[in-house]
C-alpha cells in the first residue's frame, strides 16, 4: 500500500512530462515550425479587437474612409488567421502522430525482449493497456491540448499587456482578480493529478483481467464461469468508474470556481469602465477593445485550466510508461557479449546448477544439476511432473539465469553471449505451441522468415501437416484465427514441429512435441523427429515414455536432481523410478522386464 502511495505521489509533478523529451528531440524542426504558426495565430488574434475599438471610434466620427480601410484590414486578418490556424493544426497534429508513434514503438521494443521474470508482476493486459490507452491520451495532450495551452498562454499574455496600454485603471481592476483564479487551479489541481494517475491504473487493471480472460475463453466457458468472470471485470470497472466521477466532479467544481469568479471579474470591470466612458476618460471603443481583450484573457485563464486537468492525466500516463521503458529486467545481455563461433556445434553443459523460480523463492527447481551433453547427441529428459525436465529447457534459453552454477553452450557461458546470437541456434517445439492469428503458411514461416513457399511446404510434410493443411478452404494461405482457435491441438502441435523443422537450427529442443498427436499422427511425427534429430543436438521433455525409446541417453529427473542415466533397456533393468513408470505406460511384455 505504501508504494501505491509512493507511486501516486510521483504523479503530483506535471515535469513528468519531460519524460517526452526524448522523443520530441528528434522532430526540433516540426516543432520550431509550429511554434512559429502559434505565435502568429496568437498575434493575429490581439489585432482584432484593436481593430474593432478603432472601427467604433471612427464611426462616431463619421469617417467613412478610415471605417473602410479598417474593415480591409481586418479581412486581411481573418485570412491570416484561417491560414495560419490551419497550418498550427497540421503540424501540432502531425508532430504529435509521429511521438506518439514513436513511444508506442519504443515501449513494444522494450517489453517484448523482458524475460518471464518480469511478466510474473504485471498483467500483459496491464502493459497493453499502456501502450493503447496512455499513448492516446499523450496524443490528445500534444497533439492538441499543448498547442491550445500556449495559444492561450500567448493570448494571456499578450491581452494583459494591451490591456495596460488600453486602461491602466481597468488592468489593475482585473490583476486584482487573478490570484482568485490561480488559488483553485493549483489547490483543486493536486486532487485532480492524484485522481488522473489512479483512474489510469484501474483502467490497466480492467484491461488486464479482460485480456485475461478472453484469452482463456474456452477454459472460462467449460467451466462456466461466465457469470464469475463478467462479475470480475465489472467490479474492476465499476472502481475505475468511481474514481474517474471523483475526477470528473473534481474538474467540474474547478470549471465553476474558475469561471464563476472570471466573469464576475468582467462584469466588475464592466461597471468601472462604462463609468468611465461616462466621464469621458475612456472613449467606447477603447472600453469595446478592453472588454473584448478581457474576455479573451478571461477565456484564456478559463481554457487553460480545462488543459491543466488534460496535462495532469498526460503527466500520470506518461509516467507509466516511462516505467515501463526504464523497467530493469533480471536477464539482460552483457555490456560487451562474446560472439559465439559459428557453425554452432551444439555442445552443451549444465555445471553444478540450482535454480529457484522467483515466484518459489524457497523451493528449488533444479539441485546442482550437472548435465554434459555431446554435438549431435539426442538426450531425454523424463520423471514426473514439477522435477526440472522443463527448467533446463528454460535456462538453456536464458529466459532466467541459475542461482548459481553456469550454463553453457559450445564452452561459452549464456551469461556472456548476446541472447538472440545463441537462440538463433535453438529450435523449440513447445508443450503448448503457440499460434498466430495469421496463416497456416506464415505460422510456419515464423521459424525462418526467409523461407521460401517450397521450403515452407517441405517442413510442413516432414512434420505430418502437408495433408491437412492442402485440406483448408485456401489451402496453406487460410486464416487460422486467434491463437489458432481453428485448429486442433494435434494440428497445431504438427504447426509447430514444421516450424522448428524450417528453423534448422544445430539445437533442437522439444517439449513435449507430441502430447496432443493421435497414435498415426504420433507415428508420422516421431519419424520426422528421428530425421529432424539427426546431426543435431536433441532434447526431449517427455512424459510418454515411447517417444524417448531411441534416444542416445535418458536422464531421469526426481525433486529437481538427477537420479538416474542411461539408455530405456538399461534403466527398465535396474528398476527404480525409471522402470515404475514404463510399467505404468508400456505392456505386459514390458512390464513383465
Amino acid at each position: 500500500m505504501a508504494q501505491v502511495e509512493e507511486e501516486r505521489a510521483k504523479s503530483k509533478k506535471i515535469k513528468a512530462l519531460t519524460g517526452l523529451l526524448p522523443f520530441v528531440r528528434p522532430y526540433y524542426g516540426l516543432v520550431t515550425l509550429a511554434a512559429l504558426a502559434l505565435v502568429l495565430t496568437a498575434a493575429t488574434s490581439l489585432v482584432l479587437p484593436a481593430a474593432v475599438g478603432r472601427v467604433i471610434d471612427e464611426f462616431e466620427r463619421d469617417n467613412g474612409a478610415l471605417v473602410d480601410s479598417y474593415f480591409a484590414a481586418a479581412l486581411a486578418v481573418a485570412w491570416i488567421l484561417a491560414i495560419g490556424t490551419g497550418l498550427r493544426y497540421y503540424l501540432v497534429t502531425r508532430l504529435g502522430e509521429r511521438i506518439v508513434t514513436d513511444i508506442r514503438k519504443a515501449v513494444f521494443a522494450r517489453v517484448i525482449g523482458m524475460s518471464p521474470q518480469f511478466y510474473e508482476k504485471i498483467m500483459t493486459g496491464e502493459v497493453l493497456s499502456r501502450i493503447t490507452t496512455d499513448t492516446t491520451l499523450i496524443l490528445s495532450v500534444i497533439g492538441s491540448s499543448v498547442s491550445v495551452a500556449l495559444r492561450n498562454f500567448l493570448i494571456l499574455i499578450g491581452g494583459m499587456v494591451l490591456m495596460i496600454l488600453a486602461s491602466p485603471k481597468l488592468a489593475g481592476f482585473v490583476l486584482l482578480s487573478v490570484p482568485l483564479v490561480i488559488v483553485p487551479i493549483v489547490v483543486l489541481g493536486r486532487r485532480l493529478r492524484t485522481l488522473s494517475r489512479e483512474n489510469q491504473d484501474w483502467i490497466a487493471n480492467s484491461s488486464g483481467n479482460a485480456s485475461e480472460a478472453l484469452s482463456s475463453v474456452q477454459t472460462v466457458q467449460a467451466f462456466t464461469h461466465e457469470a464469475i468472470s463478467a462479475k470480475t471485470f465489472a467490479d474492476v470497472s465499476e472502481k475505475s468508474y468511481l474514481v474517474a466521477l471523483r475526477r470528473i466532479k473534481t474538474r467540474a467544481i474547478m470549471t465553476i470556481l474558475v469561471i464563476l469568479l472570471i466573469f464576475s471579474g468582467v462584469v466588475g470591470v464592466l461597471w468601472v469602465g462604462v463609468q468611465s466612458v461616462r466621464s469621458e476618460a475612456l472613449t467606447p471603443g477603447e472600453l469595446v477593445e478592453f472588454l473584448i481583450y478581457a474576455i479573451m484573457v478571461a477565456g484564456a485563464v478559463g481554457a487553460l485550466s480545462e488543459i491543466w486537468g488534460e496535462l495532469q492525466r498526460a503527466a500520470g500516463a506518461t509516467e507509466r510508461l516511462v516505467e515501463l521503458l526504464n523497467a530493469t529486467d533480471a536477464i539482460e545481455d552483457p555490456n560487451q557479449p562474446k560472439p559465439l563461433p559459428r557453425p554452432v556445434r551444439g555442445e552443451i553443459l549444465f555445471d553444478d546448477v540450482t535454480f529457484h523460480y522467483p515466484a518459489r523463492p524457497d523451493i528449488a527447481a533444479l539441485k546442482g544439476a550437472n548435465l554434459s551433453i555431446k554435438p549431435g547427441e539426442t538426450v531425454a529428459l523424463v520423471g514426473p511432473s514439477g522435477a526440472g525436465k522443463s527448467t533446463v529447457i528454460q535456462l538453456l534459453q536464458r529466459f532466467y539465469d541459475p542461482t548459481s552454477g553456469t550454463v553453457q553452450i559450445d564452452g561459452y557461458n549464456l551469461k556472456d553471449l548476446q541472447r538472440t546470437d545463441f537462440r538463433e541456434a535453438i529450435a523449440l517445439v513447445p508443450q503448448d505451441p503457440i499460434i498466430f492469428g495469421t496463416t497456416a503458411r506464415e505460422n510456419i514461416r515464423f521459424g525462418r522468415p526467409d523461407a521460401t513457399d517450397a521450403e515452407v511446404e517441405a517442413a510442413a510434410k516432414a512434420a505430418a501437416a502437408h495433408e491437412f493443411l492442402s485440406a483448408l478452404p485456401d489451402g496453406y494461405d487460410s486464416q487460422v484465427g486467434e491463437r489458432g482457435v481453428m485448429l486442433s491441438g494435434g494440428q497445431k502441435q504438427r504447426i509447430a514441429i514444421a516450424r522448428a523443422i524450417l528453423r534448422d537450427a544445430p539445437i533442437l529442443l522439444l517439449d513435449e512435441a507430441t502430447s496432443a498427436l493421435d497414435a498415426e499422427s504420433e507415428r508420422l511425427v516421431q519419424a520426422a523427429v528421428e530425421d529432424m534429430a539427426k546431426g543435431r543436438t536433441t532434447l526431449i521433455v517427455a512424459h510418454r515414455l515411447a517417444t524417448v525409446k531411441k534416444a542416445d541417453r535418458i536422464l531421469v529427473f526426481d525433486g529437481g536432481e538427477i537420479v538416474a542415466e542411461g539408455t530405456h533397456d538399461a534403466l527398465v533393468a535396474q528398476g527404480g523410478l525409471y522402470a515404475r513408470l514404463a510399467r505404468l505406460q508400456f505392456t505386459d511384455g514390458v512390464a513383465a522386464e
